[in-house]
């Protein structure tokens, strides 16, 4: 972390999460129903510059999981600083060694029927690799759109890579 940001723990629909305020957690914040914000005041006794996370955030987090965090360590905060577009990110964000594309849409947010074009090329949903028929589209274990193809590299096949725009085709 090091550098003047706050550190913060935000509470979004039931969860709890400790990090930076440099907009890590600010599309979890914009997207909660039920949140609150709070900025650590605690400082342990040695913080160095660069290891936040095991000398400040570590021990919140734990203090918190345990619910013993002490009343003094947080002081209420209206929202974090630093707040990111909370709308999902229409292109490819990683392509894994296989060539499969992972996409910055939430697969929630897509009607199954829906369709993703990529370039020139629409792809449809389907549930499985065993059920596509070529260059298919799936809800991945991150609850997000990936496109995919049976036995071959979508990446290559498709003409994809980190930042490829994707359109949503209804």
């Amino acid at each position: 972390m090091g550098g003047r940001r706050d550190a913060i723990v935000v509470k979004a629909d039931g969860r709890t999460f400790v990090g930076p305020d440099n907009g890590l957690l600010s599309i979890l914040w914009q997207r909660a129903r039920r949140r609150k914000c709070f900025r650590i005041v605690w400082k342990p006794q040695r913080l160095t510059r660069s290891f936040h996370g095991r000398d400040l955030f570590a021990p919140v987090a734990a203090a918190l999981a345990a619910k013993r965090l002490p009343k003094n360590w947080l002081k209420a905060k209206r929202a974090p600083d630093a707040l990111l577009d909370a709308r999902d990110l229409a292109q490819v964000i990683y392509v894994d060694h296989y060539g499969n594309c992972v996409t910055g849409i939430r697969a929630q947010t897509l009607a199954r029927t829906a369709a993703l074009c990529a370039g020139a090329r629409v792809v449809r949903y389907a549930r499985t690799f065993e059920a596509a028929h070529g260059a298919f589209w799936y809800e991945n274990s991150l609850g997000l759109a990936e496109i995919a193809l049976p036995r071959g590299s979508a990446a290559r096949t498709l003409g994809l890579r980190v930042g490829y725009a994707i359109r949503i085709a209804r």
